[in-house]
C-alpha cells in the first residue's frame, strides 16, 4: 500500500491546476496566430512521444499492455472532446470565466450518477447541483451579450469532462495509470490526424515557417497538459480523492492570475461572485460525495465485524 502524504498531494495538485492555466491562456494566445486544431494535435502528440520513452524506458513492452483496450479508446475520445471545446472556447471567452464554468464537472457527475448509475442523491446535493448552475448563469448572464452562445463550450465540456471523470474512475483499478496516461496521448494525437487532412490544415509548412514564439507556446501546451494531468495522477496516489478535488478550484485564481499578466484581464464583480458560487458548491458536492463514501465503507466494516462476532 503507498503511503499517504497529503500535504504533498495537496502540492501537487495546486502545480497541475497551475499548468492548466498555463496551458489555456498559452492556447488562447496561440489561437490568434495558428490553427487550433494544429496545436491541439502538438499536444496529444508530446503526450504520445514523452509517455511512450517513459514507458519504454522502465517497463519495456509490458508497460504497453492495455487489458481493456475499448475502455482507453472511450476515455482518450472524451479527454480529446474536451480539449477541443477548451481550446476553442478560450478563443472567444476569458479564461477565468471559462475555467469557472467548465469547474461545474463535479455537479455534472452527480448527475451521471443519478441517471446512468442509479445512484440515489439526496435533497442537499441537489440543492448544491442547482446553487452551482446558477453560479454558472451568474457568469454568463443570459441576455446580457456578455458571451452569448459562446458560454455553451464550457457547459458542454464540463459535461463531457464528466463523462470522462465517470469513466476514469471505474478505469482506475482495471490498469496502470501511467499505461492510461501513454493512451490518452496516443488515441488523440492519432484521431487528429484525418481531421488535420479533412481541415486541409498545411501542418508541414506552418511548423516550417513557425516562429520561435509559436514553437515555444506549442511545447508549453503540450508539456503543461501532459505534465498537469500527471501530477493528478501522482496526487492521487498520495491522498484520498475527497481531500484533494476541493483544492482544484483553485484553478480559477490561477487562470485569473495568468489571464491578468498574459491579457491584462480582470473578472468583473459579477463574474467572480458567479466563480465563488460554482466553487463553494463544486467543492462541498466533493466533500459530500466523499463523506458518502466513507460512510459507506464504514457500514460495511460494521456488518462485517457483526456477522464475524
Amino acid at each position: 500500500m503507498n503511503r499517504q502524504r497529503p500535504l504533498l498531494g495537496v502540492v501537487l495538485v495546486l502545480c497541475a491546476g497551475a499548468c492548466f492555466s498555463l496551458l489555456d491562456n498559452s492556447a488562447k494566445l496561440l489561437g490568434a496566430t495558428l490553427p487550433v486544431l494544429l496545436f491541439m494535435w502538438a499536444r496529444y502528440a508530446f503526450q504520445a512521444v514523452t509517455m511512450l520513452a517513459w514507458l519504454a524506458g522502465r517497463r519495456g513492452r509490458a508497460g504497453f499492455h492495455a487489458a481493456h483496450p475499448k475502455f482507453q479508446l472511450l476515455r482518450g475520445g472524451l479527454l480529446l472532446g474536451t480539449s477541443a471545446l477548451s481550446f476553442y472556447g478560450v478563443q472567444l471567452m476569458p479564461v477565468a470565466e471559462f475555467t469557472a464554468i467548465g469547474m461545474l464537472t463535479p455537479v455534472v457527475v452527480t448527475m451521471l450518477a443519478a441517471f446512468w448509475l442509479r445512484e440515489r442523491v439526496s435533497p442537499l446535493r441537489w440543492a448544491l447541483v442547482v446553487g452551482a448552475f446558477i453560479g454558472a448563469l451568474i457568469v454568463i448572464r443570459p441576455g446580457s451579450g456578455v458571451f452569448g452562445w459562446a458560454a455553451v463550450m464550457p457547459l458542454t465540456m464540463a459535461l463531457c469532462y464528466g463523462c470522462f471523470q465517470v469513466l476514469t474512475s471505474r478505469l482506475a483499478s482495471l490498469e496502470n495509470p501511467i499505461t492510461t496516461h501513454f493512451y490518452t496521448g496516443a488515441v488523440g494525437a492519432v484521431a487528429l490526424l484525418p481531421v488535420l487532412w479533412l481541415a486541409k490544415v498545411p501542418v508541414l509548412n506552418l511548423l516550417s515557417q513557425a516562429t520561435a514564439q509559436q514553437w515555444v507556446l506549442m511545447l508549453i501546451i503540450g508539456a503543461m497538459g501532459t505534465l498537469g494531468h500527471l501530477l493528478l495522477i501522482l496526487a492521487l496516489g498520495m491522498a484520498r480523492t475527497g481531500s484533494l478535488m476541493p483544492f482544484v478550484y483553485v484553478q480559477i485564481l490561477f487562470a485569473a492570475g495568468v489571464g491578468w499578466l498574459m491579457f491584462n484581464h480582470v473578472p468583473d464583480g459579477w463574474a467572480w461572485a458567479g466563480m465563488l458560487v460554482i466553487a463553494a458548491c463544486g467543492a462541498s458536492s466533493v466533500w459530500l460525495n466523499f463523506a458518502e463514501a466513507s460512510a459507506k465503507r464504514l457500514n460495511s466494516t460494521v456488518e462485517q465485524d457483526t456477522i464475524a462476532d
